[in-house]
């Protein structure tokens, strides 16, 4: 990505991540939903760290049926998960416990308004072909961090056009958008604005980061949404331990943005 939308890696000097479970197989689907006939979102090698927020019953894989919800809003079986048992070790989706608050539910806006699209290409940058980013991470589009050599997972010609670089772009944020749905409890409740601005916050850092984030969890307390966007936003603006202007500008942009009053509801139904 650009350097205005750097990775959860290169943010972690901000956030400490929530421990994880260790992925024990390559090229590991994770997918839409907890069987193997669901939509593959990105996949998992040997040895990468996975956060849970919730776990259910689906498609037996190697004789477990125990799926679990990562930290990028998709499903990967138990099987390949190194929690140390075949049992619970999160709390069950849809269950009421602390750590799926909403679950990622069909009610909240799984995309965002035009605004929030506008944001997030003014900050990415268009990049038709894939090159790597000012920290060396090699993106694609309006920010699509390239999964594979050569993004080969994009299902677009390069070079992309600016059309087919947004068509990229609606397809990724739904993913961020459903990992902020799991995270936020469903007494939270944002407007179009609000849950774009936080949308373009976390295709920024990152699911796992947004998670352990005092924004989050503020939020999920029943502060007044506008004053903890605005105090906490501003504060995610490091990239390796140094601000970048960037990252500024961008955080200023989503605080309008968030601010910015709207009467249609994106969170936790969309209206």
């Amino acid at each position: 990505m650009k350097i205005t939308a750097v990775s959860a890696i290169a943010l972690a000097t901000l956030s400490q991540l929530v421990s994880g479970y260790a992925i024990n197989g390559d090229n590991v689907n994770c997918r839409t939903g907890p069987g193997t006939s669901y939509d593959v979102v990105r996949k998992y090698n040997s040895g990468d760290d996975v956060t849970l927020s919730c776990q259910t019953e689906g498609d037996a894989v190697r004789g477990d049926s125990l799926w679990g919800k990562t930290q990028d809003g998709c499903y990967v079986a138990d099987y390949y998960v190194q929690t140390g048992t075949s049992n619970y070790v999160v709390d069950k989706c849809g269950s009421s416990g602390g750590g799926s608050g909403n679950t990622g539910g069909s009610g909240y806006c799984k995309n965002v308004n035009a605004a929030t699209l506008d944001l997030v290409k003014d900050f990415e940058g268009f990049e038709p072909s894939p090159a790597p980013d000012p920290i060396g991470l090699p993106t694609v589009g309006y920010g699509h961090l390239c999964e594979t050599k050569g993004c080969a997972e994009v299902s677009y010609s390069f070079p992309l056009t600016e059309a087919t670089a947004e068509s990229l772009l609606k397809d990724d944020l739904p993913k961020y958008s459903s990992c902020l749905a799991t995270y936020l409890k469903s007494s939270v409740t944002l407007n179009d604005n609000q849950w774009g601005a936080l949308t373009s916050w976390v295709f920024n850092v990152g699911c796992g980061n947004a998670k352990s984030s005092t924004l989050v969890s503020r939020l999920n307390a029943g502060e007044n949404p506008n004053d903890v966007a605005s105090s906490e936003l501003p504060q995610w603006r490091l990239a390796g331990g140094r601000v970048f202007s960037g990252l500024v500008r961008r955080r200023a942009a989503e605080v309008k943005l968030f601010t910015t009053p709207s009467s249609s509801q994106a969170f936790p139904n969309c209206q």
